[in-house]
Formats: C-alpha cells, sequence, structure tokens
C-alpha cells in the first residue's frame, strides 16, 4: 500500500483496488493533555481510540446508510483500526465543518462577551474552518469559499444540509443512550461524479458529549454508544 496522506489521528492509504484504507491512530486533538475536538493540533494519546474511535464510525455509518445518506464508508476491519472508503476529493486542502448545538470550547473562547458557555443553539449552528495548523484553523464564511473558488454555493448548500440533517441523526441516537451532544466536527469531499458526501469518520473523539452534566471521556463515550 501506499501512503498519501499522514494525518492528525489516522493516516491514509492507496489501496490497489481504487479504494482508499484510512488508519486508525491512538492520538487525540486537545491541549495540555486535556481532550478537545475543537483544538487543532495533537495534544494527548489515548490507548485504544484509534479502535474507539473506528467502532463509532461503523455505528453511525451503517445508521446513515439505513436513512439514505450517502457516504464514502464501504467496510472496516476493527482488529487492525482500518476503513475501507471510496476515494474522494477533499475541498480546498482541507476543510472541516462543525455543527455547535450548544456554545462552548472555542466558540466561547470567540464569541464569550456575547454568549453564554452553554447556552444552546437551536437548530444548529454550521461553520467551516481550513485544515491549516500553522494558521490555527481559520473560520472561513460560505461566501469566502465561493469567492476563493473552494467549492460552488450549490455545493455549501448541500454539505449545510447534510451537516444539519446527519447531526441530527447522531444526536437523536445519543440521546436514546441518555446522552446530550455538545457538538460535532464532520469532513466532507466529493466523489467521481462531484456529488458532496461526507467522508473521514463520525467518531467518538470528534465530538463533545455530555452526560449528566460532565462531558464524556472519547472511550468511555464509545462503550456507552456500543453498549459495552
Amino acid at each position: 500500500m501506499k501512503k498519501i496522506y499522514q494525518g492528525k489521528t489516522k493516516d491514509v492509504f492507496e489501496l490497489d483496488n481504487g479504494n482508499v484504507l484510512l488508519k486508525f491512530k491512538d492520538d487525540c486533538t486537545g491541549k495540555d493533555g486535556v481532550f478537545d475536538p475543537g483544538e487543532n493540533s495533537v495534544g494527548l494519546t489515548i490507548e485504544g481510540i484509534g479502535r474507539a474511535n473506528l467502532e463509532t464510525s461503523i455505528h453511525f455509518f451503517e445508521i446513515l446508510k439505513q436513512a439514505g445518506i450517502k457516504t464514502h464508508y464501504i467496510s472496516a476491519n476493527v482488529d487492525d483500526a482500518t476503513m475501507e472508503v471510496v476515494p474522494a476529493k477533499v475541498f480546498g486542502k482541507g476543510l472541516e465543518v462543525i455543527c455547535r448545538l450548544v456554545a462552548t470550547g472555542s466558540f466561547i473562547r470567540r464569541y464569550g462577551d456575547y454568549i453564554a458557555d452553554g447556552t444552546p443553539l437551536p437548530g444548529g449552528y454550521v461553520e467551516c474552518t481550513f485544515k491549516d495548523d500553522a494558521k490555527g484553523d481559520p473560520l472561513v464564511t460560505s461566501e469566502g469559499l465561493v469567492a476563493l473558488g473552494v467549492m460552488s454555493i450549490d455545493q455549501f448548500n448541500s454539505l449545510k444540509e447534510q451537516t444539519l440533517k446527519i447531526t441530527k441523526i447522531v444526536a437523536d441516537d445519543l440521546k436514546t443512550k441518555g446522552l446530550d451532544l455538545w457538538d460535532i466536527k464532520f469532513e466532507f469531499g466529493y466523489d467521481k461524479n462531484g456529488e458532496v458526501i461526507l467522508i473521514d469518520e463520525i467518531a467518538s473523539g470528534n465530538m463533545r458529549v455530555y452526560q449528566n452534566g460532565k462531558i464524556v471521556d472519547p472511550v468511555d463515550l464509545t462503550n456507552i454508544i456500543l453498549g459495552k
């Protein structure tokens, strides 16, 4: 296999059959040893989080498949911490899409003068950031994405609609387990037909979830989601 990308939490390989293999790692985004899905650099390593993220992704990708939502997911091997996916191109040099149901984290660091930590954001608030560690993953508006030639307005509208729909599906599933989703991070790309699809993962390490008013550790979150 040929490695085509080395990311913060997974490596990406090209398969002989034309598909792509994602290899999940035990690294998490955070700062000073504290997990934070909103951070743009690896802050800690949690043993087993790679497989935990993969198992969570499988769980949600299968739910999305049943809901008729197209993603890049094909199959997975939990023992090897790998997932086979259809090839897709990222927008620009990489774009992260965050859906916030509650104001917290980096949102409060930016806008704390206007809103209190823990304030609900009815309907969900979608924002995009470029994947650029050197620049701190800068925010970009829909108008900026179009002006920069990263995507068309129709592609952005599809991305936003899918983000809100997928976030609701994830939040509803978590709610059945006594969990409250505060925010979640996605990545989207486009396939060989130019269709905007969800790529990467839907992992416990990419979402902020609370239970009884306390944030849930990513590994613990996976165990709750999968009923372990």
